[in-house]
């Protein structure tokens, strides 16, 4: 129901009630006028009565009073007019008329009490009132009635009954309701039809401002509201129309911004304000996503997080996370949520090879959500039902990172939705994993030997923390090895630097290829090298030592037109076997490295405690 249809509907309650109390008022005082007029036109034929027939007593011509009563019912609308006597009366005097006998009960009451009686009746469609009024014995005024009567002053003497018809008066009451409800109601239609007219405007504009407020909740705000006159309605409408003006041209604007940074556009039959809040609403978490990542330590961390937003978030439950090593390789950093899991939605082979990844390749997003396929290298654990889409992040103009995503295939439409957002966190995750990155090159390079691909000492500074806690916890001992070539500086004095590097790279080569991925090689400082070795005995660490020296023995290398050998001597000691700190068993490993060098170089020397003697204050 509109405003108008309400507005009329009230106003017309409100006139018919109005109505309805002022026939009920109009009948009510019609009845109680009626009823009073009639009292006293009974009242007054009761006193005529009584004064007549005082009169005729008086005159001695009581025996006519019958003549008298008979004239009476012929006023218009009197029925009934009759007198009777009171016990005390009749007493006295005898019995009276027969109009005067026998007495009703109306009548008995009112002898007995003195006090008159009326009552309304219908008969046979008549409405009758009828009146009882008592006579009783005074003597003030003229005749006395104690004169005559026998009586105490007071005494009823006798009852006057008259009955009229008051049909006509109702009638005419009736008529002149009937004429006033006409009237009120004449009126009440003219000022029902006063009130539509002048709030149908007001109704049209409220429909009108109903209608732009339903599309304006669906995002769009291009509804005018039509002109109305120039009072307060109208007003109303222009600004309304401004308003909506306003908010559509804003919001247009907005979604053009915000679209050019998710590249994402509302869709034809979607909510665009709703759709412009989701795309706000994502670049602001996006930007703390970004604030949170700038923080972290490390790459790890990053992907870390960037899997919580993903399965958390946007309930992508499967994807993966690989980063490119080197020219050719990748290697997976997160797969559904677990780190270094291995390759599970492709081919393995992208690994050794990164050119078989369309994203790596070609360094835009792979979409096989719309175009199942497009990808050769995409192996789905169950062979089929899931389809992917993947998204280069590129780091120093090349792809450093692939995300894929994968999901069944009847999430595929609802991932294509989710995209554009996802989009935003890698774009805002790029900068941070590039910065991550050559920060991590920075360190790298600042705790590796550039010459010979070896960690340097200051990367045992830092790390031997932790490599002597992880010995502690483990319950392990440690094999330190220091190595140092023999007769080194003839090398660069003889052949040059560029000749002692050469044989320094070869060397790093052996001693590399000499121990296990665990264990760890460092350039200690010249043609100075330090090895440990983790979960290791005195004796294996010896063989270790041995084959190193046997295989340095064995190396030639070619260098200006000359094939150089060189021998290398190797000094041991275990921890925490001799030494209760790691830095004194490096100690120790440096005395029994002197103590080869003493012996003739090219041979390898434990560390015994006897050795210690005389080379404490050297150190």
């Amino acid at each position: 129901m509109n405003l108008n249809s309400k507005v009329t509907l009230l106003f017309a309650a409100v006139a018919l009630g109005i109505l309805v109390m002022l026939v009920a008022i109009s009948l009510y005082a019609f009845r109680l006028f009626s009823i009073n007029s009639s009292s006293a036109h009974v009242r007054t034929a009761a006193e005529v009565v009584r004064v007549h027939l005082t009169e005729a007593m008086i005159q001695g011509t009581i025996q006519h009073r019958e003549q008298f009563l008979a004239r009476l019912m012929e006023v218009q609308g009197l029925s009934v007019a009759r007198v009777v006597r009171s016990p005390a009366v009749s007493q006295q005097f005898g019995d009276g008329l027969v109009r005067e006998l026998p007495a009703d009960e109306i009548e008995r009451a009112v002898l007995a009490d003195g006090r008159p009686r009326y009552e309304l009746r219908e008969v046979e469609g008549d409405t009758l009132f009828r009146g009882t009024i008592p006579f009783a014995a005074t003597t003030e005024g003229t005749p006395n009635c104690l004169q005559c009567h026998n009586v105490p002053e007071g005494a009823v003497l006798g009852a006057v009954t008259m009955e009229m018809s008051i049909t006509d008066l109702k009638e005419r009451a009736l008529l002149t309701v009937f004429g006033l409800v006409a009237v009120v109601a004449l009126f009440t239609l003219l000022a029902v039809a006063l009130v539509r007219r002048i709030m149908r405007p007001v109704g049209e504009a409220a429909r009108d401002v109903e209608v732009a407020v339903q599309r304006a909740l669906k995002g769009d705000f291009k509804s005018q509201i039509s002109a109305y006159p120039d009072d307060e309605i109208g007003q109303i409408a222009n600004d309304t129309n401004r308003l909506l003006s306003y908010l559509d041209g804003g919001l247009e604007r907005i979604t053009q911004r915000v679209s050019q940074l998710t590249g994402r556009s509302p869709l034809q039959d979607e909510n665009k304000l709703e759709a412009t809040i989701d795309m706000v609403n994502s670049l602001a978490d996006a930007s703390v996503f970004k604030q949170a990542i700038e923080e972290d330590e490390t790459k790890a961390e990053i992907y870390d997080r960037f899997g919580q937003i993903l399965s958390e978030r946007f309930d992508v439950r499967s994807y993966s996370i690989y980063e490119a090593s080197g020219a050719k390789q990748m290697m997976p950093i997160q797969v559904d949520g677990e780190a270094g899991a291995a390759c599970r939605w492709c081919d393995p082979q992208i690994l050794v090879r990164s050119e078989m990844c369309r994203a790596k390749r070609s360094g835009h997003p792979v979409d096989g959500l719309k175009q199942p396929g497009i990808c050769y290298a995409f192996r789905p654990g169950d062979g089929q039902g899931h389809r992917h889409y993947c998204m280069p992040i590129i780091q120093s103009g090349s792809v450093g990172s692939v995300v894929q995503l994968v999901v069944p295939e009847q999430e595929a439409a609802h991932l294509i939705e989710l995209t554009a957002f996802i989009h935003v966190y890698v774009r805002e995750m790029a900068p941070v994993l590039e910065a991550k990155r050559l920060t991590e090159t920075l360190r790298d390079s600042s705790l590796r030997d550039a010459m010979t691909g070896l960690n340097n000492r200051r990367f045992l500074e830092e790390y031997a923390d932790t490599l002597i806690a992880s010995a502690r916890r483990r319950d392990i001992s440690l094999a330190i090895l220091v190595l140092d070539l023999d007769y080194f500086k003839v090398v660069n004095d003889t052949f040059g630097h560029d000749a002692g590097d050469a044989v320094l790279k070869a060397l790093s080569g052996v001693l590399r290829q000499a121990v296990r991925a665990s264990d760890m090689v460092i350039r200690f400082g010249g043609e100075e090298f330090l090895i440990v070795l983790q979960e290791a005995t005195p004796e294996g660490a010896e063989r270790v030592a041995e084959n190193i020296r046997a295989a340095v023995e064995k190396l030639k290398v070619q260098v200006s037109g000359a094939v150089l050998q060189k021998t290398i001597s190797i000094g041991l000691s275990m921890f925490p076997d001799d030494a209760e700190t790691f830095w004194q068993a490096v100690k120790f490993a440096d005395v029994a490295l002197y103590r080869a060098k003493e012996q003739g170089r090219n041979r390898v020397v434990r560390f015994l405690p006897g050795m210690w003697e005389g080379h404490a204050e050297s150190y």
